[in-house]
């Protein structure tokens, strides 16, 4: 951890247009590459207990591949239900190494 961000993987491990289930102080979060740009948010669909990481990402939105709800990556905000509720944003630190 340092200055507040706790690493959670390496870039290499999410290429662009992927998503990649990652652990943030005991919570599933999934991490979005998007252009070259990360994106974290929770992983567990507000919905129905969905893994967001196995779903889909299409531009900035992830879709849930149990229900097919949809959620902004860059902010979490619901972009189509089932779900209403939205999901938990990270702020994101790249450490270029």
């Amino acid at each position: 951890m340092s200055g507040g961000f706790t690493k959670v993987l390496v870039k290499s491990e999410v290429p662009e247009g992927t998503l990649k289930l990652a652990q943030l102080g005991g919570k599933r979060v999934v991490v979005a590459n998007v252009g070259g740009n990360f994106f974290v948010m929770g992983e567990v669909c507000t919905h129905m207990g969905g893994p967001l990481s196995r779903g889909r990402l299409n531009g900035f939105v992830i879709t849930c591949p149990w229900h097919g709800s949809r959620f902004d990556a860059r902010t979490g905000a619901v972009v189509g239900g089932p779900a209403v509720r939205p999901e938990p944003s990270y702020e994101v630190k790249v450490v270029r190494t």
